[in-house]
Parts: C-alpha cells; structure tokens; sequence
C-alpha cells in the first residue's frame, strides 16, 4: 500500500534521510524504530508531503505520488498524525474531528457514521465533544489528533511518537486503541522510541539510524535481537517473547 524507494531529505549540508527503502502491505502495521535523531520524523513528513525528498519516490497503492503536495497526498488517502499532536486548541473536540473529513467532505458525504466510529473507540472524545481543545490532557489531545486522521478515512496512517510526553499509563491508553485500530485491519506506519509499545502494535518494523536502515523484521526477531535490546531497551536478557 506505501512504498518509499531510494527516499532522502537533506537540511542544507545535513543529510537526515539516506536512501531509505521501506514498503507497508495493505492491512499491515509496520513500526520505525530509533533513537532521537534518527530521521524518523523526517521520513514520515517526507511521505507525507510536509517535507520534500531529496532523491527517491514514494508510492501509495502503486501510483507515483512524489511530486504531489501534502493536500493531495491526503486526499489520495495518506493521513499523517504529526508529533506532538498539533490540534487546533480554539475548536472544540467535534469541530476538531470535522476538520479531518476535509479531504472527502466536499462530495457531502454524511459525517454521522464517521464520527460514530471515533466516539466509539474513544469514548472520552464522546464525553468531551463540545471542550475546546486546549482544555484537554496530553493524553486526551493525542486521541483528538489520532480521531481526527481517522476522520479522513485513510488508505494508509501515518503515526509520529504518539506516545511522546505522555505518562505510561495515558501512552498505555493511546496504544490500547492503537491496537484496536490495526487489529480491524488499518494500514499503519508507526514512528516510535518506545519499542516495546512501537513493537505492540505493528507485526513488522525497520530500525533506522543516522537516517539509513540498518535492521529489519518481524516483531519477535525484533525483541530478540541482542542489539536492538541493548540499544532501545536498557540492556539485560533479551524478551522470551512478544507483547500481547
């Protein structure tokens, strides 16, 4: 379903993404592990559009999509859900939620299954419908973001640390519903520091270090590598087994 080839972005002299290739298959969740610094997030707003590739190409279900803007990348089913969740803090939760319909809105399509589907995997959204924004916790901000992409009706979601400063039990909370979400089939690209909570989620990943990919596999490969573990986990023996 995405396809990043050859993809690079370069800062002036500072090369951030080197050469990546990474694909996700439709109904995969696939996790981006590495340190701060990495170029994970550079990556992701790369095939989102937020940022442009150097060299490379990003394919969304086979088509060409590099020289593409960020609008239309959208509204050809890519939806990002940033770092640090850039709500918009004046609206309230439901207008919030309105706005993520904008990429398919205009063919007046009816909201009320759309927005059905968010209140009923984040009930607390439900609760809070009518506050404004900024009046929500970090953890209650990132549901907000993670709703609003779902109201885009993406082909493919794009995740950026959505468990970045939060507490463990509100980013334990955010990676309930994030599992929900790839066990109904999503196709998720899931940026992450966190592994284990990355590694909860996606079935596959890629470990990326100054901006090249230097590991990759399947989730349990993953836990068991010695290097990964000592490098992302603390160090000690290695986890006998996945996440559940």
């Amino acid at each position: 379903m995405l396809e990043l080839q050859g993809l690079a972005v370069r800062y002036g002299a500072v090369e951030a993404v080197r050469g990546v290739d990474l694909h996700v298959g439709r109904g995969e969740a696939v996790a981006l592990l590495g340190a701060n610094g990495a170029g994970k997030t550079s990556l992701l707003r790369a095939a989102s559009g937020l940022e442009q590739a150097t060299t490379g190409r990003v394919l969304l279900a086979g088509e060409d999509i590099t020289a593409l803007r960020a609008d239309e990348r959208a509204r050809r089913g890519l939806a990002h859900v940033p770092e640090r969740r850039r709500i918009f803090p004046g609206l309230s939760v439901e207008e919030n939620l309105r706005v993520g319909a904008t990429a398919w809105a205009r063919w007046r399509s009816p909201l009320a299954s759309d927005l059905e589907r968010v209140y009923g995997l984040m009930p607390r959204l439900a609760e809070r419908r009518r506050q404004a924004g900024w009046s929500l916790s970090g953890g209650e901000q990132q549901m907000l973001a993670l709703g609003r992409a779902l109201m885009a009706r993406p082909r493919v979601l794009l995740l950026d640390e959505p468990s970045l400063g939060l507490a463990p039990r509100l980013a334990e909370d955010i990676y309930v519903q994030l599992r929900r979400i790839a066990s109904e089939g999503a196709t998720v690209l899931l940026v992450e520091q966190n592994t284990v909570l990355g590694l909860s989620v996606a079935v596959r990943g890629y470990v990326l270090e100054g901006g090249r990919i230097t590991l990759e596999g399947v989730r349990e490969a993953l836990l068991g590598n010695p290097a990964v573990h000592d490098a992302y986990l603390g160090g000690g023996p290695s986890p006998s087994s996945s996440p559940a």
